[in-house]
């Protein structure tokens, strides 16, 4: 279809829709956009339309898009739009073809999954939306027989994004003005609403000598300027620096433009100030001479967006979070620009930053949700070595126009300053005017730092209070730990002294380190573990590098368990006394972590991932998994499990002796099926017993046999355990849950800990130390400590025990 039959049913003298009459030059690089318009018409639907060869394909989906699979939406093939219909949102008069309120109800980018020239011919098309509210795998496929009117059905595909309801209900707003169809039919604005928070705790990027790799990061444009969070709320701006300084008056011009755009809607908004040089690069220098003079222009380059209309989306993967802000920004200020990324190709952004001249990128994990503080998820990689600096001395020079010779560099290790060398270039008059004024009021008797050289013959020394911030370029480290051709750049406001520490990308070497000072990260294992003194556990505190520490101490144990079976981990970013979550999906690869396609029953395929070494254990404890759940099979020989799991779960206030009687009870079982078992703690309220075997059968035998000894406990003692599943049914009894054994399902790995209060750990014991230990009796110092001892399951992969036939026939 071509724009002629748009143009034919539209009078454009009186309906506000896009004529279409200029196609927009479109890049074949960017990717294709999607819309989806909820139009109140004569009869209320949805618009789906998929940008394809210039224009929007269009089809009317009366009862809209459902992410149930089981649903098939009519889908009714109209006209083809303009591109620039994908931003018209407003009220088309009463009496023009298709009258009625047109909400932009989601938008985003999508992608074919087989040719889609060929499937649009044959009725037939398969793609992947990207939007803010549609995501995944969905299908559009031609009925049968039916007549020009083109009659599709819009159907979701099977994928993490299905659902069991059509869940369209849920979104009454649009993503690009947070109206209502109410609203806009009455042209309002949306009601005021408050953010959900007024301070943040922003997230930092870790340094990192070269760009990560894989497509599950996104890359951007380090920008040269001030990080500010912008805190927009019932027509009013806040603008703050990264601890908290009210930036607000030092870029009005900004804060005003964002408060006449925003209106009454409520946002926070996370990016970098910056100004221009005369080639269009953001520029510390250009930056300093705004604030002195108010020379330029300042521009808000706004990356993530952690609130909307009053929702907290800082749990949001940061893919989302994008596609939220690219679109909310659609018609934003020129002041206001959206910082675009790159996904997957880190070398080339690179390269291409550091043609510009630029300061670097910054690489951040696609789907990670926004965490406060410098952890894994984000890392920069700068063409340059730059940093910040505390200035705790000036060396006067007559020479110098200005007089200031040098500044004395320094940085925090601790509450110690450090000296770093001095900077005596980039020093011109109008900064040396600027300093000395500064330094006036800072003049201090002794030196600040801990330590500094002597002083050349005839040199002047003037110490400072450490109060001020330089940004500093400089060309390397020297083997004296001390600053090369380091040059002056520019005063910093927007952070406090305190926080300045030496940066250096962690180098990739074998063996734990020692640890350092606080703040600073360390290497184990050739992974760089960043946030060391986190609390991960309180009361008694853990913090995140003995978490770290206790899993490289233990992993000579616990890697023949864990290692090359497919895991589900917990990972808790800010402690267990936060939300935690399950990953069973990978990331991205990283060091000494594998990935492995595995088809469901559906013949689906999805990404796992499996540790391979000690360097994935200490990758993913460094990401904050604490729990490592495995299958009961290995990933050479997925479908054959060789690890059989029984976890005793008993009812809620159960005597412990009991429970102690259930795990002997079921070693009686076992025995009596000539099959050697392990008993393990939980780290909870009962014990773990486990049954090696040689990889022989299938899981579907596997499971049945577990089921088939739980119902032999059940039959023999039906007092104190069931085979049951239902929790009405263990009033007063243990549940034996066999249903661990199967494709699919996980148990805690042996020596793994519980992402729970007090540290807990699951871990191997003797039967003989079974009346000695509780489920829950080891944590992390006593399991540290028994590591000392000799290993109660040392005989377990020696242990030769086939799962038979006729143990599935067994009375027993």
């Amino acid at each position: 279809m071509s724009l002629n039959e748009y143009r034919k049913k539209r009078n454009f003298d009186r309906t506000a829709e896009p004529t279409g009459g200029e196609r927009p030059r479109r890049s074949r690089k960017t990717a294709l956009r999607f819309v989806v318009q909820h139009h109140l018409a004569s009869r209320d639907h949805y618009d789906f339309r998929l940008e394809w060869d210039g224009v929007l394909l269009s089809w009317a989906v009366p009862k809209g898009p459902s992410f149930d699979p089981r649903d098939k939406r009519l889908a009714v093939r109209v006209e083809d739009h303009p591109l620039d219909y994908a931003r018209f949102e407003g009220l088309i008069p009463k009496g023009q073809y298709g009258g009625g309120v047109v909400q932009l109800w989601d938008e985003g980018t999508w992608s074919p999954q087989t040719d889609f020239a060929r499937g649009l011919r044959e009725g037939s098309i398969k793609i992947v939306l990207d939007g803010a509210r549609l995501k995944g795998k969905w299908a559009l496929v031609r009925m049968a027989g039916e007549d020009a009117s083109e009659n599709w059905l819009l159907i979701k595909e099977k994928d993490d994004y299905a659902r069991d309801a059509a869940g369209i209900a849920e979104f009454s707003t649009s993503v690009k003005t947070g109206r209502t169809t109410g609203e806009i039919e009455r042209e309002e604005r949306p009601a005021a609403r408050k953010n959900p928070f007024d301070r943040i705790d922003v997230q930092l990027a870790a340094l990192a000598d070269k760009p990560p790799e894989g497509e599950d990061w996104l890359f951007e444009m380090k920008y040269d300027g001030y990080r500010v969070v912008a805190f927009a709320e019932g027509g009013t701006v806040r603008l703050a620096s990264r601890n908290g300084i009210d930036f607000t008056d030092k870029f009005e011009d900004v804060a005003h433009s964002l408060a006449k755009w925003s209106k009454d809607r409520a946002m926070v908004l996370d990016g970098e100030m910056a100004v221009a040089d005369r080639r269009g690069r953001s520029d510390f220098q250009a930056l300093q001479r705004y604030l002195r003079e108010g020379e330029g222009d300042a521009t808000y380059m706004a990356f993530d967006l952690l609130a909307l209309d009053g929702e907290d989306l800082r749990e949001l993967p940061l893919v989302e979070r994008k596609a939220k802000l690219e679109a909310l920004l659609g018609d934003a200020p020129s002041s206001l620009k959206f910082s675009r990324h790159v996904r997957g190709r880190g070398k080339e952004s690179f390269e291409a930053a550091a043609k510009a001249g630029a300061e670097g990128i910054v690489a951040k994990r696609a789907d990670a949700p926004y965490r406060g503080g410098r952890g894994a998820d984000w890392v920069k990689i700068k063409c340059y070595r730059r940093q910040e600096f505390v200035i705790g001395g000036m060396i006067p020079s007559e020479k110098k126009s200005g007089g200031v010779g040098a500044l004395m560099l320094g940085y925090y290790e601790g509450k110690r300053l450090v000296y770093a060398g001095r900077a005596g270039t980039g020093i011109d008059a109008r900064d040396a005017k600027e300093l000395k004024a500064a330094f006036r009021k800072l003049v201090a008797k002794r030196s600040p730092f801990e330590s500094v050289p002597e002083a050349k013959r005839g040199e002047e020394r003037i110490w400072l209070q450490p109060k001020l911030i330089a940004e500093i370029q400089f060309a390397e480290w020297t083997e004296e730990n001390v600053l090369r051709q380091a040059s002056y750049k520019g005063l910093r406001t927007d952070k406090s002294p305190d926080e300045v520490v030496s940066e250096r990308a962690p180098a990739k070497k074998s063996g734990a380190a020692n640890p350092k000072k606080r703040g600073e990260a360390r290497v184990v294992r050739g992974v760089a573990i960043t946030s060391p003194d986190k609390i991960v556990y309180k009361n008694p505190d853990v913090a995140k590098s003995e978490v770290v520490e206790y899993y490289d101490r233990v992993s000579k144990r616990m890697l023949p368990f864990l290692e090359r079976r497919v895991l589900s981990v917990v990972r808790c970013h800010k402690g267990v006394s936060s939300a935690c979550f399950y990953k069973k999906h990978p990331i991205a690869k990283s060091e000494g972590i594998g990935i492995v396609p595995i088809e469901n029953t559906e013949g689906e395929k999805s990404d796992y991932f499996f540790v391979e070494n000690v360097s994935g254990l200490i990758s993913e404890a460094q990401l904050g998994s604490l729990e490592f759940h495995i299958w009961g099979s290995r990933i050479e020989r997925l479908e054959q499990p060789d690890l059989m799991v029984f976890d005793l779960d008993p009812d809620e206030g159960m005597d412990l002796a009991r429970v102690r009687r259930g795990a002997k009870d079921l070693k009686t079982v076992l025995d009596g099926l000539s099959l050697k078992s392990f008993v393990k703690t939980s780290g909870g309220k009962g014990y773990h017993i486990v049954v090696p075997f040689e990889p022989s059968v299938g899981w579907d035998e596997f499971r049945d046999f577990a089921r088939r000894v739980a119902e032999v406990m059940a039959a023999k003692w039906p007092d104190r355990y069931t085979a049951n599943i239902r929790k009405n049914k263990r009033l007063g009894k243990i549940f034996i849950d066999w249903a661990r054994n199967g494709r699919g399902a996980t148990s805690v790995a042996p020596y793994s800990l519980r992402a729970r209060a007090g540290a807990r750990v699951s871990m191997p014991i003797s039967w003989r130390e079974l009346n000695a230990v509780a489920p829950d009796g080891i944590d992390l110092p006593e399991a540290l400590r028994r590591l000392k001892k000799a290993d109660p399951w040392k005989d377990f992969f020696s242990v030769k025990q086939r799962l038979r036939a006729s143990f599935l026939d067994s009375d027993e």
